[in-house]
């Protein structure tokens, strides 16, 4: 099946089943940012997990495998990004791209940060004037290679 396709399927199954992901992550034994990449066809399962994931959802034999396949990575359809929050976080890119790459290049070299070898965590700070988002993220550093 189509990932593109079985993504739209699991996501629908989400919703109609009211499930949050946090819930599908402690399934799993994999954290809320990671599963919720994989459910939105960005990473690759392995079987049991996506057998879990199948099982919690009602899905099919199919979309199960789908979760399983290596996807084509990169879920924007459109650059500038139209929805809100995907587009503050281009506009975040905009505004300090050139302050995070010249304090990481200050401080670990001519390089950059690694999404392959990464990890992210969100999570809702309380605030009296109104609640923040923070997000947290690690990756590993990667020094261009001279040959």
């Amino acid at each position: 099946m189509n990932r593109v396709i079985a993504t739209e399927i699991i996501i629908r199954q989400i919703k109609n089943k009211q499930v949050k992901y946090q819930a599908l992550a402690d399934a799993i034994g994999r954290s809320l940012v990671w599963t919720t990449l994989a459910l939105h066809g960005q990473a690759v399962m392995e079987k049991h997990e996506a057998e879990k994931i199948g099982e919690l959802l009602d899905l099919d034999a199919e979309i199960i495998a789908s979760l399983q396949e290596i996807p084509d990575r990169g879920s924007l359809d459109q650059m500038p990004p139209k929805d809100p929050t995907q587009y503050r976080f281009y506009e975040l890119l905009l505004v300090y791209g050139t302050t995070l790459k010249a304090i990481i290049n200050e401080q670990f070299g001519d390089g950059i940060m690694s999404a392959i070898d990464f990890t992210m965590d969100i999570s809702k700070v309380e605030n009296p004037a109104g609640d923040r988002v923070k997000v947290v993220m690690e990756g590993k550093f990667l020094p261009f290679k001279k040959w």
